[in-house]
């Protein structure tokens, strides 16, 4: 008798203990647990000493306001309070930036209907590049204007802006198109202008990845 007592006390705790657990499970894995990185939260590295700002705090993206397909500025103030694709390309350049662009039109497609996510593609040889020519590649690549911005600005303060501002690497040949040597990476940057990853621009899962990374910024935790 005292052996049945016993085990009806152990069956009465463990019905009871079981909303407990279904409550600590939800908690514990009912919630977005993919967390992002932020990058630069001590600054950027500037190991040749090109940029004129040393950060030792988290890095933004600094202010810029470059000419975009339509002939209007666009810059760092239209991606305040916006999740920002950034990349850095040429129209005429023979190799990487075909394959970035068709992969951007995947991104384009995914979020062409959210408000919350814009497009910067940011060119690196304004010289030729003018609005004109923008406009041309937009419209080849289906892009509008508020959503996906094809951008040309001075060339010293695009390259510097690359280089100082989205930590990438461009470096100027002799001025022929396979001179531009520049990163194939897409950059997602989240509302206040914090870098949160890079992904090669050229790699579908890379491009996929970024898909589904945007989309825990805008739909996950921060």
């Amino acid at each position: 008798m005292r052996s049945l007592r016993i085990l009806q006390g152990l069956v009465l705790v463990c019905i009871l203990m079981v909303p407990v657990l279904i409550v600590l499970f939800l908690k514990s894995f009912g919630q977005n647990q993919y967390d992002l990185p932020v990058f630069y939260q001590t600054g950027i590295d500037d190991p040749f000493g090109e940029c004129p700002v040393t950060d030792t705090t988290q890095h933004y993206i600094p202010e810029f306001s470059f000419l975009n397909q339509e002939g209007n500025s666009v810059g760092r103030s239209e991606m305040e309070g916006k999740i920002t694709i950034v990349d850095f390309f040429f129209t005429s350049c023979p190799s990487i930036c075909p394959v970035m662009s068709k992969e951007m039109e995947r991104v384009n497609d995914m979020f062409r209907d959210e408000d919350q996510v814009r497009i910067m593609s940011i060119s690196i040889d304004p010289e030729y590049d003018t609005p004109e020519i923008l406009r041309e590649y937009a419209e080849r690549h289906g892009a509008n204007p508020g959503k996906w911005d094809f951008l040309s600005g001075p060339k010293d303060e695009t390259y510097d802006l690359a280089r100082c501002g989205f930590a990438l690497p461009t470096l100027d040949g002799k001025g022929n198109p396979d001179d531009f040597v520049h990163s194939d990476k897409f950059i997602l940057i989240d509302e206040q202008g914090r870098i949160r990853g890079y992904y090669s621009g050229t790699n579908r899962e890379d491009v996929d990845l970024l898909m589904l990374e945007a989309k825990v910024l805008l739909y996950g935790s921060k």
